[in-house]
């Protein structure tokens, strides 16, 4: 078994760390506060440090970069944080595995594949875009070995307080029969990554060789309406009929003024305002993971919510 490194304690870093402990890797968790779920070593540092992620991840197998800064400060803080783990990947060998996102392409008609152009013009698609680019000139230049696995807006257990159709925003409002609100059309189809499959991903591509060198897209189930997910997620609860109201347009721009979060959204909002297909076929074909189908997730995400109601939380 190996050493892996996940930099990030958030909702997939979580998740990930259980996957490879399961399978009786040694795994270490960095965050800049040292926090951590158990069974794993939790280190405090500060990531755009190179010379402290390099000592960390001294004889690592693979190093994972789970980090998401806050939207608003993306332009800022990803360059030196990139910078950082390349040199650390760099300096001990170890495989660099970063969880990235679509936004690189920019808006795209039709299914999303890898080989498409990262022809972004928003700011945060170009700093998305740019770190790859960087990576993959590092790994065809020998330096280092990388690859990046990139996911749809996520859902699942443990999801942020930031998920779209995450457990804070979506779930317990709806199965307590309450009203929620969406920044869009909520009919308009949409791919849906789940958690548990991002990590699952994440710690196939950490642990096989033939992930290197590309990017590639998280298993994905087919793209469906958020009410949708919302009518079959009651359905499954037996929680009264979901209301799912479109959030106008003025009142989404207002409140972008007092909300750095939802400012930032409008540069990545076409996601939701037309159809977003994402095409996984080629991790799927060459891995043999499938994604989790959607009444599979949502029953599993209505047990949680209910084990968090018996338990107060």
């Amino acid at each position: 078994m190996g050493k892996h490194v996940i930099v990030g304690a958030g909702q997939v870093g979580v998740h990930l760390a259980e996957r490879l402990t399961g399978r009786g890797h040694d795994v270490a968790v960095v965050t800049r506060s040292g926090s951590g779920p158990d069974g794993v070593e939790r280190i405090a540092a500060d990531v755009a440090d190179r010379g402290r992620l390099t000592e960390i991840a001294k004889g690592a197998d693979a190093l994972y970069n789970c980090v998401n800064p806050r939207y608003h400060r993306w332009a800022r803080d990803w360059p030196p944080m990139a910078a950082s783990f390349l040199g650390a990947a760099e300096d001990t060998g170890a495989a660099l595995v970063t969880l990235s996102c679509l936004y690189g392409y920019g808006p795209v008609d039709g299914p999303m594949t890898e080989d498409l152009p990262l022809a972004a013009t928003g700011t945060k698609g170009r700093v998305r875009a740019g770190m790859w680019r960087d990576a993959l000139a590092a790994h065809r230049a020998g330096r280092v070995r990388v690859t990046e696995l990139r996911g749809s807006d996520y859902y699942g257990p443990r999801s942020s307080d930031q998920a779209y159709i995450g457990e804070v925003r979506f779930v317990k409002p709806l199965l307590a029969g309450k009203r929620v609100f969406y920044m869009s059309d909520p009919s308009v189809p949409h791919a849906w990554t789940y958690l548990p499959d991002v990590a699952e991903a994440l710690a196939i591509a950490g642990t096989d060789e033939r992930a290197l060198g590309r990017a590639w897209h998280v298993p994905t189930a087919p793209a469906v309406s958020t009410l949708h997910v919302a009518e079959r997620l009651c359905e499954i609860a037996g929680a009264p009929a979901p209301r799912v109201h479109e959030l106008p347009r003025p009142v989404f721009n207002a409140l972008g003024l007092v909300s750095p979060m939802l400012k930032e959204l409008r540069e990545t909002r076409y996601q939701f305002d037309k159809p977003y297909i994402l095409d996984s076929s080629a991790f799927e074909s060459t891995f043999g993971m499938r994604p989790t189908p959607m009444d599979d997730a949502l029953e599993t995400i209505v047990a949680a919510y209910r084990n968090s109601e018996r338990a107060g939380n």
